[in-house]
C-alpha cells in the first residue's frame, strides 16, 4: 500500500505492522459475504476498503467515498496496485443532503492525525461534493460503513430510504459524546439493535509479527447496528438501550 508515513495513526501502524485497526476488519468479516454490497463513508488510503473488497469478492461491490483529494488519490492508487475492480472510488463526501462542504487546509508534510479531519461549512479550503446515500438508487445494500469525523448522523439520515428498501447492517463511529444521543436516537429510530464495538489499534498477531504496541490503551469507539434478530457477533460487545447511553 501507499500512504502517509507521518499520518500519527493510519500511516504510522500500516508502516510499522503492515495493517491498520485489524479487529475491525474482523468483524467486517463476519458480517459480510462473498457477493453483498457496501458503502463505505471516509475510506481513507483504503485500508479498511481493500478488506471489503477482499471479503464480498469478484461478485461483490464496495462504493467508497473520500473527500480529501490527495486521500482520494491515494485511496486509487491503493485499489490499483491489490487489482481491486470491485470497487468505485468517489471523491466526494456523504451526508444529509446534496450540497458543498471544504476540507479545510492540511500540512500533510507535517505529522497529524489526517484520517481525522472534519469537513467544515466555512467556505475555507477546497470545495468538495456532497451526496447522499439515497441518491445513489441502490437495488441492494448489505452494509453502510460510516466513519467520517462527526458527521455520522448526517450520512445515516442521508440513507433513511436506502435503510428502508434494504435494511443493511450499519457500522458507524461514534467517539464524540457531545453528538452521541442525536445519532443514537435516529438509529434506534430505525428500528435497529445497537452494541458497542471498541477495537484496540494494536494487534498483538499483526501481519508482521512486531510486539511493541504503539498505541497503548487506543481504542476506536463505533457502533454496530442490527437490523434483525440475529445475535450480535460477540457476546462481549454491551447493548445501547437508549441515548444516554456511553461507552464508559
Amino acid at each position: 500500500m501507499v500512504y502517509l508515513a507521518n499520518d500519527r495513526f493510519i500511516g504510522r501502524s500500516l508502516h510499522a505492522y503492515g495493517e491498520y485497526s485489524e479487529a475491525e476488519c474482523a468483524l467486517l468479516r463476519r458480517l459480510l459475504a462473498p457477493g453483498d454490497r457496501v458503502v463505505e463513508a471516509g475510506a481513507n488510503v483504503g485500508a479498511h476498503t481493500l478488506a471489503l473488497s477482499r471479503i464480498v469478492g469478484a461478485r461483490g461491490r464496495v462504493v467508497a467515498f473520500e473527500p480529501q483529494p490527495l486521500m482520494h488519490r491515494l485511496l486509487a492508487a491503493n485499489l490499483a496496485l491489490a487489482g481491486a475492480d470491485n470497487v468505485e472510488a468517489r471523491g466526494e463526501a456523504l451526508g444529509s443532503a446534496p450540497g458543498t462542504l471544504h476540507v479545510p487546509p492540511v500540512d500533510y508534510g507535517a505529522t497529524g492525525n489526517f484520517g481525522g479531519v472534519a469537513l467544515t461549512g466555512d467556505g475555507s479550503g477546497t470545495a468538495v461534493r456532497v451526496r447522499c446515500i439515497d441518491e445513489l438508487e441502490l437495488t441492494r445494500c448489505d452494509l453502510v460503513k460510516v466513519d467520517v469525523e462527526g458527521m455520522e448522523r448526517d450520512v445515516v439520515e442521508g440513507a433513511r430510504d436506502t435503510i428502508r428498501r434494504h435494511r443493511p447492517v450499519l457500522y458507524v463511529e461514534n467517539d464524540r459524546r457531545e453528538r452521541s444521543q442525536a445519532l443514537i436516537a435516529l438509529l434506534l429510530d430505525l428500528g435497529y439493535r445497537l452494541y458497542w464495538h471498541l477495537p484496540y489499534l494494536f494487534n498483538p498477531h499483526n501481519f508482521r509479527g512486531v510486539t511493541r504496541n504503539l498505541f497503548p490503551g487506543i481504542a476506536s469507539i463505533n457502533v454496530l447496528c442490527l437490523p434483525d434478530a440475529r445475535p450480535p457477533p460477540s457476546q462481549r460487545m454491551p447493548a445501547l438501550r437508549s441515548p444516554a447511553d456511553w461507552w464508559r
